[in-house]
């Protein structure tokens, strides 16, 4: 039989004496409380902040599938990469240390749940199945005069936020991000099988007019839109006008198309967002001079953290924490390298 990765079990173990750590003094503690999930002391944050120095990143190793190649490197390298592909580094710095504690919780929750990888890697470099990566050498040559400055932005949320991670119930969460939502995200069983209750629909405060592409029309011939869809939804009948292939939508509380008639098929809106390459589920459409034509708000599945809101709430002096608790709901952000150091990772 083959053994669990060394740091798999580690994080396992960590996890469980975590939840017991956490429910134990919960259970003395509520009855005075008016939220359970209390946040630390602003002196507490102070002073845990000015402890950092990036070390408990640098000590769990990873086995990263970069293509064919799998490579080992610390979380706080495979951090860094992570934050350069997944947000821009202009962004404020409470944004990026927001990225940073999500891509590094994204990472813990992988490793406890086993990932998709088996034995091969924890992860990999593909945004579809893990998260994006981008090396420091093209990240450069992508940044060019700004490089320095755009690098050490990267490196202080990195370092910054060492070993911090978001929490519910003492244990990481999937922690799903995504570039912009349409003013609302959505609850995580909206879009995919299961709901989670921390990934619930909250309000997100992206200045869409300053968003790149936040409105985008994507516009096929109906020959091709037919083709699309049927290559998705083959038992759909199309072979009426464009104007009634897709009808009778529902949007959900974010106003993305939860469900959708394709040729008389009722199918979700994620499906055809994937089968039309559309930049999110929040679409209405119309049949117009033989084209099919779409109109997009947004950016991603919605779910979780959105990047632009991020940025927009730092802008207004939000910082990191105050970030992910609006977007995570029900949850903590506390020191959780510490704990797998302490207990053996």
């Amino acid at each position: 039989m083959k053994q669990m990765h060394p740091v798999r079990q580690s994080l396992l173990l960590s996890g469980c004496l975590l939840a017991v750590l956490f429910f134990l003094p919960l259970a003395v503690v509520a009855p005075f409380q008016e939220e359970p999930f209390e946040q630390p002391q602003p002196v507490e944050q102070q002073e845990e902040t000015a402890a950092v120095s990036g070390a408990e990143d640098r000590e769990i190793i990873l086995r990263v599938l970069e293509g064919e190649r799998v490579a080992e490197m610390d979380l706080h390298t495979y951090l860094k990469g992570v934050v350069r592909a997944e947000m821009p580094a202009s962004f404020p710095a409470e944004a990026l240390k927001a990225q940073a504690v999500a891509a590094r919780t994204y990472t813990l929750h992988k490793l406890l749940s086993g990932g998709k990888h088996g034995t091969q890697a924890d992860l990999c470099t593909d945004p579809a199945c893990c998260q994006a990566y981008l090396g420091e050498e093209q990240a450069r040559a992508n940044w060019g005069a700004e490089a320095d400055a755009c690098e050490a932005n990267i490196e202080d949320a990195v370092q910054a936020t060492d070993g911090q991670a978001v929490l519910y119930g003492g244990t990481p969460i999937l922690a799903v991000f995504h570039s912009s939502s349409a003013g609302l995200t959505r609850a995580a069983g909206e879009v995919w099988v299961n709901d989670l209750p921390y990934l619930q629909a909250v309000r997100s405060p992206e200045a869409g007019a300053e968003i790149p592409n936040y409105f985008s029309r994507a516009e096929f011939s109906e020959p091709d839109c037919r083709s699309r869809l049927l290559a998705a939804f083959p038992e759909a009948d199309l072979s009426g006008p464009a104007t009634g292939w897709l009808k009778n939508a529902v949007t959900d509380s974010a106003g993305s198309v939860e469900t959708v008639e394709v040729g008389g098929l009722r199918v979700k809106g994620t499906q055809v967002r994937s089968a039309l390459g559309l930049r999110s589920a929040c679409f209405d459409w119309e049949a117009k001079d033989g084209r099919m034509i779409f109109y997009v708000t947004g950016y991603g599945h919605g779910v979780g953290l959105s990047q632009y809101g991020a940025r927009q709430m730092a802008a207004e002096g939000a910082d990191y924490r105050e970030i992910l608790t609006h977007y995570y709901t029900g949850v903590t952000v506390e020191n959780y390298s510490a704990a797998f150091r302490q207990n053996g990772g």
